[in-house]
């Protein structure tokens, strides 16, 4: 997978993408992640890429010309097409269900805002689908963007040690994920639960299977409503 983010502050995104999983991604070929920067396609010399809201109100707004631009000449980096995604408060609620869809694109294109959003010609003119993490507000779609790529390359092949990790991930079956343990068997009085010791995998796992119900039921009981169970 390709994935292109379009931002203001390709720095944000250096740390997250230089260790652990996302690293070893990049490393063994399972995705390429390239940073431009926004700001390079402003065409005045103080390289503005925002200005006052039509109307008035508060803040600044992104301009569309330095996006566009910018976006196209992205575009044209790779042959393949592109799923264009904003990261806007106003968008689709990103969930697992998402990402496992995201996760079967050959190629992404996360667009990030800064100040008080995009011009909403950037939205209509690039045809671009509308994803927000959470119903809260960030300083900017970096975080966002960096959330999506974090969920979305662990469900490629090759990503992770063990191909069937998230399998069992919360949300993954549309249930919490089920209480986990290591050693040492006993922990400050607190003992792993025997099933677990016995070797029979069939038990644990109908344990398991309850354990996960019980968790959701308890603390995200809205998750059953949409479950297949």
């Amino acid at each position: 997978m390709r994935i292109d983010v379009l931002t203001l502050f390709p720095q944000v995104f250096e740390s997250p993408l230089s260790c652990s999983i996302l690293k070893r991604a990049q490393e063994a070929g399972v995705v390429d992640i390239i940073l431009t920067n926004i700001r390079d396609f402003a065409t005045d010399s103080y390289k503005k890429v925002d200005d006052k809201p039509y109307g008035g109100g508060p803040g600044m707004v992104m301009m569309p010309g330095p996006v566009f631009d910018c976006f196209e000449y992205v575009e044209k980096l790779s042959p393949k097409k592109g799923r264009v995604i904003l990261l806007t408060p106003q968008g689709q609620k990103f969930g697992q269900e998402k990402a496992a869809e995201l996760s079967k694109e050959k190629r992404l294109i996360l667009i990030t805002g800064r100040y008080e959003g995009f011009d909403e010609r950037i939205r209509v003119g690039l045809g671009a689908e509308q994803i927000s993490v959470g119903d809260f507000v960030l300083s900017g779609g970096e975080l966002a963007a960096m959330i999506i790529i974090d969920a979305v390359v662990r469900l490629l092949a090759g990503a992770l040690g063990d191909e069937d990790s998230p399998k069992e991930d919360s949300f993954s079956a549309g249930l919490l994920e089920y209480p986990q343990y290591t050693r040492p068997e006993v922990f400050r009085d607190m003992k792993v639960p025997d099933i677990l010791l016995s070797g029979d995998h069939g038990k644990i796992a109908e344990w398991r299977r309850q354990q996960a119900l019980d968790r959701t039921r308890k603390w995200r009981p809205d998750l059953l409503k949409d479950s297949n169970l």
